[in-house]
């Protein structure tokens, strides 16, 4: 079953007086581009959080923001009030002078740097070790998102292939009337040609390589062989980056088909069939 690279998971918990939230974003991306935001308290574990993370995502671009939403023993020196009275003159003083609507100055100060003095007390063991449970309870509800994302993924691409397998069994259809059209052209050409200035074994080879040129078996059989290919590593843990390869030969088989069927009807169902294929190139970049 493929899983998607978009997710997202929140946790929240309380250890003592913390409420703590853990919140894991994932986008889609060729390799792992971590972003961590810790609350300052809890610095000396970002280490610990990226390899854990690292292991339990496997690749996208993610961030993860751990923050405390709120404490009830803080002490009574949390707040440095000479700063933040000094960041609410600025702040007001520059908002008048604009000629801006009132604001809410004490969420503004509370967010600026230094307002709050973070003691640096050192964490417990066990709370160390249940943040980092809390963590990876948000890594497995990002998983469970993933997860439901790729179901609706794998259900796009069967619906995709059997439609560019249906396209390729179109194909066959318009093979004999387009062999038929070339062997009449080249009939009605060899007639005006002065034969008696031809060597005929050097002609009929001739014409018999050009018609194995057009033929198209071979590309459809490859084509086939690629589409099952496709659906059978859909079943495979994290098959994105192969599905990925599969999908650059199919679209050879594709190009290589539209190139030797030069007839009107051929050339339009090759477009179709490229249609579909960019669909599921843009799908898979999204597929981890």
């Amino acid at each position: 079953m493929i899983s998607s690279m978009t997710g997202f998971g929140k946790s929240n918990g309380v250890f003592h007086s913390k409420k703590v939230s853990v919140e894991i974003r994932s986008l889609n991306s060729k390799g792992l581009d971590l972003n961590i935001k810790l609350n300052s308290s809890y610095k000396e574990l970002e280490t610990a959080i990226r390899g854990f993370v690292s292991t339990s995502l496997d690749r996208g671009k993610i961030d993860i923001s751990v923050y405390i939403e709120s404490q009830v023993d803080r002490p009574e020196n949390l707040v440095n009030y000479a700063l933040a009275t000094t960041y609410y003159k600025a702040l007001k003083k520059l908002n008048e002078s604009w000629g801006e609507p009132s604001q809410n100055y004490l969420e503004i100060v509370m967010q600026m740097p230094s307002v709050l003095n973070q003691a640096a007390e050192e964490l417990e063991e066990e709370e160390k070790t249940w943040l980092m449970n809390l963590v990876g309870d948000c890594c497995l509800k990002l998983q469970d998102f993933r997860q439901k994302e790729g179901e609706a993924l794998q259900s796009e691409f069967k619906k995709l292939i059997a439609g560019i397998r249906t396209l390729l069994n179109e194909i066959g259809g318009f093979e004999a009337d387009r062999l038929t059209a070339i062997r009449e052209r080249m009939n009605k050409a060899l007639k005006e040609l002065d034969t008696a200035s031809v060597d005929e074994n050097r002609l009929e080879q001739e014409m018999i390589f050009y018609i194995e040129k057009l033929d198209v078996s071979e590309e459809k059989m490859r084509l086939e062989h690629h589409l099952d290919y496709f659906l059978a590593t859909m079943e495979t843990p994290l098959c994105g980056k192969k599905l990925g390869f599969i999908a650059q030969e199919i679209g050879r088989e594709i190009n290589t088909l539209g190139s030797k069927c030069n007839q009107a009807q051929m050339q339009k169902i090759v477009v179709e069939m490229k249609d579909s294929l960019e669909k599921i190139k843009e799908q898979v970049l999204n597929t981890l």
